[in-house]
């Protein structure tokens, strides 16, 4: 007996071997069938062992000798350069200069590698290596740029030089590349056959050589034409063009056969001359011996039929032609002839005549009467009912045409007649069971009746398994069809019209809603929108297209409905109109950044707390206007807020001034010129004048105290002027003029108006006309005035040249910043042109031209700012370096400022690297040389800022720079406020920071100091000292109401009430802690006292909890708790899924029942607390379901004994013997049994294998 081990689990061997149970246990009870168990071989086979040399050696090296060999993608290649062609002979030193600047742009730009060096004969060698294209361009760059170029012309025929180009010039590029010269042909309508070539002479000739060889092969090949009767092509050609593919094939020419449908009798013949004159001869040939031997007849065939004698591409044809050798002629497509002609051997004629009417009769033309509705069933969905047809004929052509009621079918005789069958037989069975109908609908209703995305027709499409063809808008039909089951047709038309009635029953009605808030009522993704659709799902609300700017917002629905969705839309409305009211609040440009707050706190904060929306101009706009939207009391909060804040910052004063309505619009002018030209004279105030028709006589002004008290008296100067009389002219004069007009700050136009009382408006960046000059005023006044200034302006069209001395060491200061100051002279008159004379010409002339005035105006300028260089001096404000940068301000706008105000220039020093870095001293305390002493009065190098400009105006913006510097105060605050004061994270402190923008530095904890130190500007502390105090108010008062929510009440309550107390998932807890604002906590399961909760809050609101919970206890007391035995089976049942049936129960019977663990005693015993009644009615409840359960648990039991198979009742089990082989390695005396615990004998996937230790050390292999 054959010796047997055990491997693995039973499951393993019915897998690997297919064995059942019955044959697992004979194979190991039964020594006669041992022959059933697999021997370890047969189980496991062996890998294939390593063959021996002799065995593979050819084999594999025939496989070997297979591959290709793979060449290397980078090539080398070394050329010379004579000494006599090379561009750079003198060098001093080898690898500088620019031969190697040279080489460097042409390595960067190819990607090539490139090494020079020198031969003994000062000859350049140069090596270049990369890849081929990069190597090719390379020695192409190398060859034009440190070579000397040559040239040379070769003259080839001109028809020859498409062949030097190559297709698309890519035979010119290689060309070009290979030979490192440049190659130009002349263009085809140039006459010349000379193609210049440039380059080395080396690289021409070889170049001149190729271009000879190309022309030299194309003088080889010739073209021939020979003219051919069009009816003998077929034959030149032969069946399946194989006569003249053997024909090229043979001589290696090239033959070209015009198609039948090219009417020509050309033949063309290219190719070498000699093989041409063979392939001509030929043709020729064939071409006599047919016209001699060939005869034709002629035939009548049906015109229908003809495609079938010419079959698919032709291939009839060409079969008849290759059986018989009979050419057969059909007439153009386009003609009406019938008549076909035969053409071949009259011996053959007679067979090919038979294939024709043979050919033209394989095919068939048939029709099926089928209705045109139920076209589209006998083909199916996409087309599946006809692909069954067709897959089984496919030679049958099948034709549908629209509105016909009858079906073509085209093809093979017999395949047509099946086919006809099939169809006819689908069309009966339809005919049968299908039915159609069609109902007049008004086609304004057919939208409704698909519904949005089509949902009501699929629908009724699906329930009753129809198709509904309701037709499209642009058909303007009111005929519905409806196809399908007889039934269905007739249940889908009655709910359609049902629909039809009821919506001719509903009713529509259009509001009108402001185009604005569509968006809003809408919402983002449509969300707000889908919300009022649901509250009213019987009405269709329509929004028009955006495009269409429209305000009629369509309702359709059930008459009450519709005026319910109505009245809730203008609610909506109402309360979008009451949210969007606007107001605009002018405020002076450089308040603006005050306006919105360090990192926008401020704006923040007003937008938050007057719950509006505020929008600021952008920063690079001219507009002062800051738009408040919202409530209009909210608008109004926010608006005095604002102002608040400019009044606070600057002297602003607002004056109201009455100026009757009716001349409101004149003292605005067109698009508020008047107004604005009033309002940039007297300092940028804001002029408000009441919005049209409010009847209102109040003009408001508002700005400095000074500039408010001028605008007034302006504007009602000019308000009784326009009363007494008014009078407007206009004048146009040279954009350019302008500012030479109005003067350095308006001092030119201002003596006009003094002289003669006239006001002179000039056009905005903003108006179209920019030519414009408006005066208005008294007639006299105006005509005075224009008089005046067409003066001026006749004088400036005056042009003159002159001249005048400026010393050259000031000419740098006009002409640095790429002229900005001429520029700035320019504009301010009248575009006069500045020439300075040439850098290093040392002369002091400097000429002006322009219009007189202008120039003189100039000349006076720039003597000016001679003189201010002339007094220039320097001083030094000292400050200390760590406030740089506060002094500058953000991206350097406060130093930008002053530079302006006071035109000076101002130098700040380069910031020290290590400012506190003192003298080193080393650790034995010596010093790394002498000491110096260093004087403190002395000012520190990176200290000192430097002034240029005029003395006064440099003393002036010394003052303004300390102005910016800033000072430090310090405030009392109770240090255990500290923490309070800097917030979680730092949050309070920096938002105070921020509002103030001021630093503030709260002392560590342990200095245990109560000061508090606010560093900056002097106009910020004091409000930054406020704010700290009363934030340091507010958190005394925290700190007392603190004190008073720390009272503690504490009461004893039986532990076993604590979870009713509780509730569940904390609900009865929470409701007690939310209502009386208190903190209830419960004692741990560790704390002695179990039954102590400690109620914390006011004392008042401790009170009233403890009442509350006692209440609560006082009611748990008057409970009772019952046992009662309810059978464990059907516990799953009463509880029901997630517990939802045992809520309800406790819920509906205000009783709380316990059900035993499932490690219990007793599993059947269940408890029942609450009230006494409730108890007893909640038992009788739970007993009645105890009994309707278990009557099914019984069946279901009795169902199951019968289920189980009898064979299995009394099988004792068996334990598995696990997988069984035979003759397994390890039952010989030499080797183990495997270890199936050994990581080594079975590794994981993955994991190391840690291999058994040996005094020998470890296997090699």
């Amino acid at each position: 007996m054959s010796s047997v081990a055990v491997l693995t689990p039973e499951s393993f061997a019915e897998h690997r071997n297919g064995l059942n149970e019955q044959q697992a246990k004979a194979s190991v009870g039964s020594e006669d069938e041992t022959d059933l168990v697999p021997t370890y071989k047969e189980a496991f086979p062996p890998l294939p062992e390593k063959a021996t040399p002799g065995e593979t050696t050819a084999e594999l090296s025939g496989a070997w000798t297979k591959i290709r060999p793979l060449k290397s993608s980078l090539i080398t290649q070394v050329f010379h350069v004579p000494l006599e062609e090379r561009k750079y002979k003198e060098i001093t030193q080898f690898g500088e200069g620019d031969q190697a600047k040279i080489c460097l742009d042409i390595m960067q730009k190819t990607g090539a590698h490139i090494e020079l060096s020198l031969a003994k004969d000062q000859g350049l060698s140069i090596m270049v290596s990369g890849k081929l294209e990069a190597v090719m361009k390379a020695r192409k760059e190398i060859v034009a740029k440190l070579q000397t170029q040559a040239s040379a012309t070769v003259a080839i025929p001109k028809e020859h030089h498409r062949f030097v180009i190559g297709k698309s010039g890519e035979k010119l590029q290689e060309l070009e590349l290979k030979t490192a010269t440049k190659i130009q042909i002349p263009r085809p309508e140039d006459p010349s056959n000379q193609i210049k070539i440039t380059g080395t002479k080396e690289g021409i000739e070889k170049a001149r050589h190729e271009i000879l060889l190309i022309s030299a092969e194309q003088d080889k090949r010739a073209v021939e034409r020979i003219n051919i009767e069009k009816v003998y092509h077929p034959f030149i050609a032969g069946p399946f063009n194989k006569t003249a593919g053997e024909l090229m094939q043979e001589t290696g020419t090239r033959i070209n056969i015009p198609p039948p449908s090219v009417l020509k009798n050309e033949i063309v013949i290219t190719g070498e001359k000699e093989q041409v004159a063979q392939a001509v001869s030929r043709i020729k040939r064939i071409y006599e011996d047919k016209k001699k031997k060939t005869t034709t007849i002629a035939v009548e065939v049906k015109k229908s039929q003809h495609k079938y004698v010419i079959g698919p591409k032709g291939n009839s044809l060409q079969e008849i032609l290759e059986r018989t050798g009979v050419s057969v002629e059909i007439p153009p497509s386009d003609s009406n002839s019938e008549t076909v002609i035969l053409r071949g051997e009259p011996d053959k004629l007679g067979q090919a005549l038979t294939e024709v009417y043979a050919k033209a009769n394989s095919f068939t033309v048939a029709s099926v009467n089928a209705p045109a509705w139920l076209h589209r069933f006998i083909i199916g969905k996409k087309g599946q009912n006809l692909s069954r047809i067709t897959q089984q004929m496919p030679k049958v052509y099948i034709e549908f045409t629209d509105g016909e009621d009858k079906i073509c079918l085209e093809g093979p005789t017999k395949e047509v007649k099946q086919v006809q069958e099939q169809i006819e037989s689908v069309v009966q069975d339809l005919v049968n069971r299908m039915d159609y109908t069609e109902l007049t609908v008004d086609p304004k209703f057919h939208r409704h009746l698909i519904g949005k995305n089509g949902t009501n027709i699929n629908r009724i499409k699906d329930q009753y398994k129809v198709l509904v063809r309701i037709p499209p808008d642009n058909e303007k039909s009111n005929l519905i069809r409806i196809e399908g089951d007889p039934q269905g047709v007739q249940d889908a038309k009655k709910e359609l019209l049902e629909l039809a009635s009821r919506m001719e029953n509903e009713r529509s009605k259009d509001l009108i809603i402001e185009h604005r808030f569509h968006r809003t009522i809408i919402g983002q993704k449509g969300e707000k929108v889908k919300e009022i659709r649901d509250k009213f799902p019987e009405v269709v609300i329509n929004f028009p297209d955006p495009s269409q700017k429209s305000d009629i917002v369509q309702l359709r629905g059930p008459k009450n409905e519709v005026e319910k969705c109505a009245k809730f839309l203008q609610k909506i409305v109402a309360e979008l109109v009451e949210n969007s009211y606007s107001v605009s609040v002018p405020i002076f440009k450089q308040f603006h950044k005050n306006i919105i707050g360090k990192g926008g706190a401020n704006i923040k904060k007003i937008r938050e707390e007057t719950n509006t929306k505020i929008d600021l101009p952008a920063e690079n706009s001219n507009s002062e206007m800051i738009i408040i939207t919202g409530k209009k009391s909210n608008c109004e909060v926010a608006r005095s807020r604002i102002l608040a804040i400019q009044k606070e910052l600057a002297n602003i004063t607002e004056v109201e001034v009455c100026i009757p309505a009716k001349l409101h619009n004149s003292l605005i002018g067109a698009k508020g010129r008047f107004v604005r030209s009033i309002m940039e004279e007297c300092g940028g105030v804001h002029i408000h004048f009441p919005t049209e028709g409010s009847g209102s006589d109040t003009v408001t002004i508002r700005g400095p105290v000074e500039e408010v008290d001028k605008a007034k008296k302006q504007l009602l100067h000019l308000a009784e002027e326009k009363q007494i009389k008014n009078y407007t002219s206009e004048l146009r004069a040279k954009p350019e003029y302008h500012k030479f007009l109005i003067g350095r700050g308006g001092a030119n136009i201002r003596k006009v108006r003094d002289n003669t009382g006239a006001r002179i408006i000039f056009p905005t960046a903003d108006d179209k006309d920019q030519e414009l000059i408006t005066i208005v005023g008294t007639e006299e006044a105006v005509k005075e005035a224009q008089k005046e200034l067409e003066l001026l302006i006749s004088n400036l069209d005056n042009v003159v040249e002159d001249a005048m001395t400026v010393d050259p060491k000031h000419h740098r200061y006009f002409v640095i910043r790429r002229g900005q100051v001429l520029r700035e002279i320019a504009d301010e008159y009248g575009g006069v042109m500045v020439s300075f004379p040439r850098t290093g010409t040392q002369s002091d002339k400097v000429t002006l031209k322009g219009a007189k005035d202008c120039v003189e105006a100039a000349k006076k300028r720039m003597q000016e700012i001679i003189e201010d260089l002339e007094a220039q001096v320097t001083i030094e404000c000292v400050i200390p370096q760590k406030f740089h940068r506060m002094v500058m301000g953000a991206k350097g706008l406060n130093v930008q400022q002053i530079t302006k105000d006071h035109n000076v220039q101002i130098k700040f020093p380069e910031r020290e690297e290590n400012p506190a870095l003192e003298q080193q001293v080393h650790e034995n305390g010596e010093t790394d040389g002498e000491v110096k002493e260093v004087d403190p009065s002395v000012p520190r190098k990176n200290d000192i800022i430097i002034i240029s400009g005029r003395k006064e105006r440099c003393e002036k913006a010394r003052d303004a720079l300390l102005a910016l510097v800033p000072v430090t105060i310090e405030v009392d605050v109770p240090f255990d406020l500290h923490r309070y004061i800097i917030g979680q994270k730092g949050s309070g402190i920096r938002k105070m920071m921020e509002e103030y923008e001021v630093n503030i530095a709260v002392p560590p904890p342990e200095e245990q100091s109560d000061i508090i130190k606010i560093t900056g500007l002097p106009s910020h502390l004091e409000r930054a000292r406020q704010g700290l105090n009363e934030r340091v108010k507010e958190l005394q008062m925290e700190q007392e109401d603190r004190a008073l929510r720390s009272f503690k009440l504490t009461i004893s309550v039986d532990p076993r009430y604590h979870p009713k107390i509780i509730g569940r998932k904390g609900a009865v807890i929470t409701q007690i802690r939310m209502d009386h604002d208190v903190n209830v906590q419960f004692p741990d399961k560790n704390d002695e006292n179990q039954d102590q909760i400690t109620i914390t809050g006011y004392e008042k609101n401790a009170e009233t909890a403890k009442e509350a919970i006692m209440k609560i206890v006082s009611e748990l007391e008057e409970m009772i708790s019952e046992d009662i035995t309810l059978n464990h089976k059907v516990h799953a049942r009463i509880i029901g899924a997630r517990g939802k049936a045992i809520r309800k129960i406790m819920e509906d019977f205000k009783v709380d029942i316990r059900f035993p663990p499932s490690g219990a005693e007793d599993l059947d015993r269940v408890t029942v607390t609450g009230l006494p009644d409730n108890v007893d009615e909640a038992i009788d409840h739970l007993l009645n379901l105890e009994e309707e359960y278990m009557s099914d648990v019984v069946e279901n039991e009795a169902m199951q004994a019968y289920m189980k198979p009898a064979s299995r009742v009394d099988e004792p089990k068996t334990t598995s013997k696990g997988f069984v082989v035979r003759d397994a390695p390890w039952t010989s005396s030499t080797e183990k049994a495997p270890d199936m615990s050994s990581s080594e004998d079975f590794p994981s996937f993955g994991a190391p294998v840690a291999p058994k230790t040996s005094p020998w050390g470890p296997k090699r292999f």
